[in-house]
């Protein structure tokens, strides 16, 4: 379990980020990180990533308080995927680029070679082993990122807003590429302005609001019982509103299900 307790954050002038922030990720979860721009979020991934520090409160990954370990340390446990993922990627082929971290750690050839494989053939990126990674395309270029954390044997999984720029087609297939890896037990953290992605995907929504937590639960929760969704720089899903508008109908997390439901309810009479 990550856990950030008490856990305050300010910028050199002094200006608060974060005020006195709880937190806790559990093993196995597939968490949706919100809030307005500017509101902390990407801070409260930095400060699990030890890039960087808070001024009060600590750090804890399963009861080992971590405050003072560098992100170095941290990377075979956390790993993060950039919005813009070629940021992150140097490497002169695909196959490097995901055995450069197993290098780092020390791991011998084989082992090196194997987990490559393993992460390659989990992100279907098989048959771009040997591609020069600037010429991919956004997508494959997160699945090279994601691959990098999986070589890696990590636990967590950070993505900063995912789907951002993506067609409908490539979000579906990443987002059913992250649900596959969280049913194999990777835990997944998303930043995400996506509303419909949290609906449909996440078991459970932090929002972050006035400097600390301002809303966690289950995004039913969240998007039925809230009325404040707009000034926490949120917004209602369109299935969700759906849903809600025609009397009796269940809760629905997507528009597919919605239409389900709808076909359903028609078919019945």
């Amino acid at each position: 379990m990550l856990e950030m307790r008490d856990v305050t954050f300010h910028y050199t002038d002094g200006t608060p980020v974060l005020e006195h922030m709880n937190l806790t990720i559990g093993a196995g979860e597939f968490i949706g990180l919100g809030g307005r721009n500017g509101c902390g979020k990407t801070t409260v991934t930095r400060l699990l990533m030890g890039l960087e520090k808070p001024v009060s409160g600590d750090i804890f990954l399963d009861g080992k308080r971590i405050n003072d370990e560098e992100a170095a340390a941290r990377s075979p446990y956390i790993g993060y995927v950039f919005q813009r993922p070629e940021r992150q990627i140097f490497r002169p082929t695909v196959r490097q680029e995901v055995a450069y971290g197993p290098e780092q750690l020390g791991r011998n050839r084989e082992e090196v070679a194997s987990a490559v494989t393993a992460a390659l053939q989990a992100t279907g990126l098989e048959h771009l082993a040997e591609a020069y990674p600037p010429n991919l395309n956004r997508g494959e270029k997160q699945r090279v990122a994601i691959a990098s954390a999986i070589a890696m044997h990590t636990q967590y999984l950070i993505l900063d807003e995912p789907t951002s720029g993506q067609d409908s087609a490539d979000k579906k297939s990443l987002m059913a590429l992250l649900s596959r890896l969280h049913r194999d037990g990777l835990t997944i953290l998303i930043i995400s302005h996506d509303m419909d992605i949290f609906a449909e995907y996440c078991q459970r929504v932090i929002v972050i609001g006035h400097h600390t937590k301002a809303f966690d639960g289950t995004p039913q929760e969240l998007f039925t019982q809230r009325e404040d969704l707009y000034e926490l720089g949120l917004s209602r899903p369109d299935a969700v509103t759906l849903s809600q508008a025609v009397t009796g109908l269940p809760y629905c997390k997507s528009v597919d299900e919605f239409t389900a439901a709808m076909l359903q309810r028609l078919g019945g009479k």
